[in-house]
């Protein structure tokens, strides 16, 4: 079994990571704040002090961080991954960042004699609980079917979409197509409610016809139950709203449902909001509704 180590144990790092210890695979960790790496140590992963460390000693690295900037870091400072990984190692970003970055840390890797790819994920921690990510990947084909392995124990719809900054790409194709879903199915909720209709009811129903959707499925009852949790932080979500902004300004491509949303999470993370999960969007909603701000 190859040995992984993994960067970023966070609210789905963490049960990504936790797969592929239970598949067999010899694991080291790594993340800025050891305590969220404890209940993979107690399961038997390694620990290492620094990403250098634990590059030295890895067959594939997994990153699954925040940020471009925390991408960059990682894969391109003096310490950081590319400088201190094995030749021939197998290097996977799952984070969601900049297409350009991703082609960037490829072109690195390869005069390096390591092989990168850009693998960001959808499906939120339900997902990754439950091993069902959608894995969009980018890089040469030979590299991914070496992985491919790898991927299928944490992910069931797994597809290369192309060469290097291909699934980042394609991972903003899937933000941007929730973006405005996810306004329309608040302001979908708010408009049952304020209608005097049972809003179980009226999801039950709607969501087995063209209205249906996985956000509408998972997130709408957490709405109804006044749960906000992150299954995906909004922090994040603006954080992936705006790299797709950038990046169709740059085709020259208007995206106004896209801007829309930016806007409202925006307003959302401006009120406190940035640390809960997506379909908290509801309160900005609901209060415009109300005549509020």
């Amino acid at each position: 079994m190859k040995k992984i180590g993994f960067i970023g144990t966070g609210v789905m790092g963490r049960s990504m990571a936790g797969h592929l210890l239970q598949a067999g695979h010899p694991l080291i960790v790594y993340t800025r704040t050891r305590a969220k790496a404890e209940p993979l140590l107690e399961a038997g992963a390694e620990w290492a002090d620094t990403p250098a460390a634990l590059a030295m000693q890895a067959d594939v690295i997994i990153t699954m961080v925040g940020y471009p900037e925390d991408v960059r870091s990682l894969y391109l400072e003096p310490e950081g991954l590319i400088a201190h990984a094995r030749s021939g190692t197998f290097l996977i970003d799952m984070t969601t960042s900049d297409p350009r970055l991703a082609v960037e840390i490829a072109e690195a890797a390869r005069s390096r004699a390591l092989h990168a790819l850009d693998a960001p994920v959808s499906g939120g921690d339900i997902g990754a609980r439950e091993a069902r990510l959608t894995i969009m990947a980018g890089g040469e084909r030979a590299d991914f079917d070496a992985v491919l392995p790898v991927l299928r124990v944490m992910g069931g719809n797994i597809m290369l979409q192309g060469g290097a900054g291909s699934g980042q790409h394609t991972k903003m194709v899937n933000q941007i197509a929730i973006a405005a879903g996810m306004v329309g199915m608040c302001e979908a909720i708010a408009y049952a409610s304020r209608a005097g209709l049972n809003p179980e009811q009226v999801l039950e129903c709607i969501s087995g016809g063209a209205a249906g959707s996985w956000s509408l499925s998972n997130y709408g009852p957490r709405i109804l139950k006044g749960d906000f949790e992150p299954g995906f932080y909004v922090k994040h979500f603006i954080k992936d709203m705006r790299i797709a902004l950038e990046s169709a300004r740059a085709m020259q491509l208007e995206t106004p449902g896209l801007a829309l949303a930016e806007r409202l999470y925006s307003q959302l993370a401006d009120e406190g909001g940035g640390d809960l999960g997506t379909q908290a969007l509801y309160r900005i909603i609901d209060t415009q509704r109300e005549g509020g701000t």
